[in-house]
């Protein structure tokens, strides 16, 4: 296992306590968007509890990710995503500001996450920019993400279309060490 490995599932354990605590999430069932973070299955629009899973399957998505980029994807941000499934997570870092770790919620929603990082890929490219890769978003104020590096994987905050503005740490396994849940 490595160190971002590790580190995500220290968090998911946080949060798997944080939600014993409080209460799962509750999000709409929806039977035409399967997933196994559904806690059970009702009638379509029904809330149902929710969790984060252990993604078991094995994807190929990151290297045909990779492929299309013609770049190598930074091993971090491919265990990151590849580790669970999940719907975004509310955390706050060390500083109180509150993020959203994103996760893909199924295979079929992989696919979608593959369609959107590529299109973030090719705008820095276009922008002559360095690589960064998105996993979270700042909230409220959607409009900056958290990224990593994809030469060093360190973490970034930065908007669409602008260079990174501030660096948060040196690596996911670093960062999410810091994270608290959040509800």
């Amino acid at each position: 296992m490595t160190d971002t490995q590790d580190a995500l599932d220290r968090l998911i354990d946080r949060t798997l306590q944080h939600y014993e605590e409080d209460a799962y999430p509750l999000i709409p069932y929806d039977p035409e968007w399967p997933s196994p973070c559904y806690r059970h299955q009702a009638e379509a629009g029904t809330d149902v509890s929710w969790q984060p899973v252990r993604n078991m399957d094995n994807s190929d998505m990151f290297e045909r990710l990779s492929e299309a980029l013609n770049i190598d994807i930074h091993s971090d941000i491919i265990e990151y995503y590849t580790r669970y499934w999940s719907d975004p997570l509310p955390c706050c870092l060390p500083d109180g500001r509150r993020i959203h770790l994103l996760f893909a919620w199924s295979q079929q929603d992989l696919e979608r996450l593959r369609a959107n990082l590529i299109g973030h890929a090719l705008s820095k490219q276009k922008q002559k920019r360095p690589l960064t890769l998105f996993f979270a978003t700042l909230e409220p104020n959607t409009d900056y993400m958290l990224s990593i590096d994809n030469r060093d994987g360190s973490v970034w905050l930065e908007r669409p279309g602008k260079a990174p503005e501030q660096q948060l740490s040196t690596s996911l396994a670093e960062l999410f060490d810091t994270l608290q849940p959040a509800n």
